[in-house]
């Protein structure tokens, strides 16, 4: 805490603009600050960087590929990654503003949980990789992906910070001191080895981070960073079956293609390795899903949520992951305030690692403290090559005699230790000599590969590679960004070392790399069309869903690409989103009631509807003829749209053939008549009561309906 209150920053208007309001964390990089940007009234994430890096020789390049890095971060607009709003430099104050993410990041939730359920950790994983995709189609590689640059925000997002910081450091390190930086538990072998790296690097850590997050531990261990470093070189990944038992299969195949050794073995980028990702959920049951590793947590939750500190609390867009660095974490994240007495560490330093020797091995126990001190848990700067030679297991106790016991022993030892030293000197003057003349007149003289190379015309970058006394091989690739005939890329990169008269490979751009939509996709199954579109290079999102009364459940309605429709034939860049409207058959709906209209009322109801109408016709005696007398489906039952409604058309009443009475007796006509529906009326012939008929109105063998009047005359 009183670190923080002596900060001079704090209190103070950076570039006119942000009001530094308290310090979140720092690290060997940055120091990350809560501000307000009073133009726009709200919180930002400042991170403001050490001066030590734009200071020497390497200090402006850093600067410069500090801004180039920045303004590529802040063309990225996904919202799996933290956003950048501004970036520059307020008198030595090389500084940029981020978004203000409320919440933890993975490492303060693996040490409170121990290990993520499977589902946790695929859906961790699966955010982690469609943001990483979102920037290795725009070209970036993040090159520190590690669980504190995974921000948990208190609303349940998952968003990756820090891209370009790591990158724009390796580069000017790797440059001028041979040496790239990282997190040694997520760095890839080929960074490692040979400072090289590409979208598969990231693919690499996240394979890393998705054992850990399974496991609750990192797949390689060592008392020193050298040891793990050599593993990640000399090893492969462990599966994640060896230490949990009960993960199938399934799981090992996805962690060992994600984390592969040789980065041919794995997918080409975070798309390729989202793919397999989903493709390993879809074969999990879902008790293995909802199933975590049984892992002891390392760091008990605290009730304080609110703490400033670099471990929990509000994050910014940096995550408190101090840029790679945890020089500043307190080991002991109980949220208890540091000692003032305990004088700070440096954190403005980033460890160079000697390889010749490490460190002790520390007492088990404090896996925290341990790896702090071992350089396990802090950005550390590698020599490109570490891992190709067996690390020295020699400790000081080693060599230490075993004599000294007394005050003779001990002052031997001085005697020997001082010549000891003398030789040392002498022998590093020679070899720093020979080492002069090497690298400054010898066959190993270097130069840097000139600025200016990327983006320029092929014969342009041939010329600046031939004036600074380089040759140069080309290889046409294509690029969806870069015109065709400049240089997309260049190994070594601009600014490295490379021996005198050395050769540069450029990669020259053919444009992007068309592709031929295919003709006749609407109206055919959603696997079909998608496999098409991929199978031609496109990219297939998921699809959108709509209603439709003519394209079956299930297939394609519509064709789209940057919200143009397609039609099939026409020529897109590989990789083009092709976006899919997918039918879910037609809408549903409740059928109204027609019974008691006319026909042709029905008929309109129904279609307007949406319905189709089937007719047929029936005798009632309670409905008028051309009315509904009945439909089915009932009234208010389910259905959707184009289904059929049967309506019965009313013929009136039933018709009824009129039998001969004549002759018969006035009670047994009567009885007969009515009986099949009939209305009997009487006429006595000349007004005389009779008994029996002598006409009838309706001649016998008539048909007539059912209630038709018939008149008898009887006598």
């Amino acid at each position: 805490m009183a670190a923080t209150l002596t900060d001079p920053l704090l209190g103070h208007l950076i570039d006119g603009r942000y009001e530094v309001l308290s310090r979140i964390a720092r690290g060997g990089m940055a120091t990350v600050y809560l501000a307000v940007d009073r133009r726009l009234d709200r919180e930002v994430a400042l991170k403001v960087m050490h001066p030590h890096l734009a200071e020497g020789g390497a200090g402006s390049e850093f600067v410069a590929r500090f801004r180039r890095e920045a303004r590529a971060a802040a063309r990225l607009t996904h919202p799996g990654l933290v956003g950048v709003f501004d970036q520059g430099v307020d008198g030595e104050t090389s500084y940029l503003t981020m978004e203000y993410i409320d919440g933890t990041n993975l490492r303060r939730r693996l040490g409170e949980v121990g290990a993520l359920t499977v589902r946790e950790a695929f859906d961790t994983a699966e955010c982690i990789l469609e943001a990483l995709a979102a920037a290795h189609r725009a070209g970036l590689v993040h090159r520190d992906v590690k669980p504190e640059n995974v921000l948990l925000a208190a609303d349940g997002r998952i968003k990756v910070a820090d891209f370009g910081l790591a990158r724009a450091v390796t580069e000017v390190t790797a440059t001028t001191t041979g040496t790239v930086l990282g997190t040694v538990a997520y760095l890839a072998p080929e960074l490692v080895a040979h400072g090289t790296s590409d979208a598969r690097t990231d693919v690499y850590a996240v394979g890393i981070l998705l054992f850990e997050m399974l496991t609750g531990r990192q797949p390689f261990t060592g008392a020193t960073p050298i040891q793990v470093a050599y593993q990640h070189v000399n090893s492969d990944v462990p599966a994640p079956s060896e230490r949990v038992d009960w993960f199938p299969a399934e799981i090992d195949e996805l962690v060992g293609a994600l984390a592969a050794r040789d980065p041919a073995d794995r997918p080409l980028d975070a798309r390729g390795a989202l793919d397999l990702l989903r493709r390993t959920r879809r074969a999990l049951d879902d008790e293995t899903l909802d199933r975590a590793a049984d892992v002891r947590p390392t760091t008990p939750p605290t009730s304080d949520s609110n703490e400033i500190d670099p471990g929990d609390g509000p994050q910014s867009g940096a995550d408190r992951s101090d840029d790679g660095d945890d020089d500043d974490a307190p080991s002991d994240l109980t949220g208890a305030e540091p000692d003032a007495s305990r004088p700070e560490p440096d954190g403005d330093a980033t460890e160079a690692l000697q390889l010749y020797r490490p460190r002790p091995r520390a007492t088990a126990g404090r896996h925290d403290e341990d790896d702090d001190e071992r350089g396990l848990s802090r950005t550390v700067a590698l020599r490109i090559g570490t891992g190709l030679d067996a690390p020295d297991e020699t400790t000081d106790e080693d060599a230490t005699g075993a004599d000294g016991a007394d005050g003779t022993g001990g002052r031997s030892r001085g005697r020997r230790l001082a010549v000891l030293l003398v030789v040392v000197v002498a022998v590093a003057g020679l070899l720093g000599g020979l080492g002069w003349w090497y690298m400054t007149s010898g066959p190993g003289a270097y130069t840097a590969v000139p600025g200016g190379v990327v983006g320029a015309e092929r014969s342009v970058a041939e010329g600046l590679l031939s004036d600074a006394g380089l040759t140069s091989e080309a290889t046409e690739v294509y690029d969806p960004a870069v015109p065709a005939g400049d240089v997309v890329s260049v190994v070594p990169g601009e600014g490295e070392r490379i021996l005198k008269e050395g050769s540069v490979a450029l990669e020259v751009s053919k444009g992007p790399d068309m592709r031929l939509v295919p003709a006749n996709l609407p109206g055919r199954p959603l696997a079909d069309v998608s496999a098409a579109l991929e199978g031609s290079g496109f990219a297939v999102p998921e699809p959108d869903r709509a209603h439709s009364d003519t394209v079956p459940l299930d297939h394609v309605i519509a064709v789209a690409a940057n919200g143009t429709p397609l039609a099939g034939g026409e020529e897109l860049p590989k990789d083009t989103p092709v976006h899919l409207t997918v039918s879910d058959g037609p809408e549903p709906l409740k059928v109204i009631s027609v019974v008691g209209t006319t026909r042709d009322v029905a008929v309109q109801q129904l279609t307007d509807q949406g319905l189709k109408v089937a007719e047929q016709q029936d005798y009632s005696e309670q409905h008028a003829a051309g009315t509904v007398m009945a439909q089915s489906p009932e009234p208010g039952a389910d259905g959707h749209r184009m289904d059929t409604v049967t309506i019965t058309i009313s013929q009136g009443p039933p018709l009824v053939e009129v039998p001969g009475v004549v002759g018969s007796g006035i009670a047994a006509a009567t009885q007969t008549l009515e009986a099949l529906g009939l209305v009997v009326e009487r006429d006595n012939y000349l007004g005389a009561p009779g008994g029996f008929v002598l006409e009838q109105s309706i001649p016998k063998g008539e048909i007539v309906p059912k209630g038709t009047t018939i008149t008898l005359r009887v006598f």
